[in-house]
């Protein structure tokens, strides 16, 4: 069965040496191939192809930044992951398309996220299969069934597989699977996560509602905009109708009972996931 081939691009002996390692150990890694700089990284992509590379950011000459850039204009390019000790980039490397964008020291849990992402950024690439009980290019585990929100792979408001959002010094990358629902919140939305955190994004909710209707989001309010996977009930009393998502009873308005009813049917028809 055949995993990802790698091509890993750092600078520093020390930090590709430990990538590599980890690479290594990955069941989603069949190939790991190594470059010393950016320069030589492309090279390497010029003579051979790759399906993902993971491209440390500052190192001289040719940065890797400069060097994913370059990679955005092949016909057939490969996913990047940004492996840097640097926070400062996370904003640009979401804007260039970054599957993944980690922070050294990295851990192999972390990794294989990062991974996992990269191979469903290849979902029309048949010949790249999961190992073994991992999640496939099709963005699902093979020969099981997939819920909406992963059809597509998580693709955030820009088509990209997170959303950056501001956290204090901080810019975060938050997978859009793992967002449950939407609040509005002025000239923001609030982002709720399943785990229960929050977090604030300066994003008109019209325009999350648009470009993640087929990504498994509805509105169901004008305050909300809610995950059809995390839908666990619904339920109307009279004229009001409310949905359980989690632990949150969220009203339902009655402009948008009809729709919601719509995609929750053909959300759980078969073949509609």
């Amino acid at each position: 069965m055949s995993v990802l081939s790698i091509l890993a691009v750092d600078d520093e002996a020390p930090s590709l040496d430990e990538l590599s390692y980890l690479l290594a150990r990955s069941p989603l890694v069949g190939r790991v191939t190594v470059a010393s700089s950016a320069t030589e990284g492309l090279r390497r992509l010029k003579a051979e192809q790759f399906d993902a590379v993971l491209l440390d950011i500052r190192m001289p000459g040719l940065d890797g930044m400069e060097l994913a850039r370059v990679l955005a204009r092949f016909a057939s390019p490969p996913a990047v992951v940004f492996v840097t000790a640097h926070e400062d980039h996370a904003v640009e490397a979401f804007e260039v398309g970054a599957a993944g964008y980690l922070l050294k020291p990295v851990d192999a849990q972390r990794l294989d996220r990062a991974l996992q992402r990269a191979v469903a950024r290849l979902a029309d690439r048949p010949e790249i299969a999961s190992a073994s009980g991992a999640t496939g290019a099709n963005g699902a585990r093979e020969g099981g069934a997939r819920d909406e929100p992963a059809r597509h792979g998580p693709l955030g408001p820009d088509g990209h597989d997170v959303v950056a959002v501001d956290s204090g010094a901080r810019t975060l990358l938050l997978a859009l699977s793992d967002i449950a629902w939407v609040e509005s919140a002025g000239d923001y939305v609030r982002l709720h996560l399943r785990d229960g955190a929050n977090y604030l994004l300066r994003t008109p909710m019209a325009t999350l509602e648009e470009q993640w209707a087929d990504r498994g989001f509805v509105r169901i309010h004008r305050g909300f905009l809610v995950s059809l996977a995390d839908i666990t009930e619904i339920r109307t009393d009279g004229a009001h109708t409310t949905v359980h998502v989690g632990s949150q009873e969220l009203t339902v308005s009655r402009r948008h009972v009809h729709d919601l009813r719509d995609r929750l049917v053909r959300y759980a028809r078969p073949g509609g996931r």
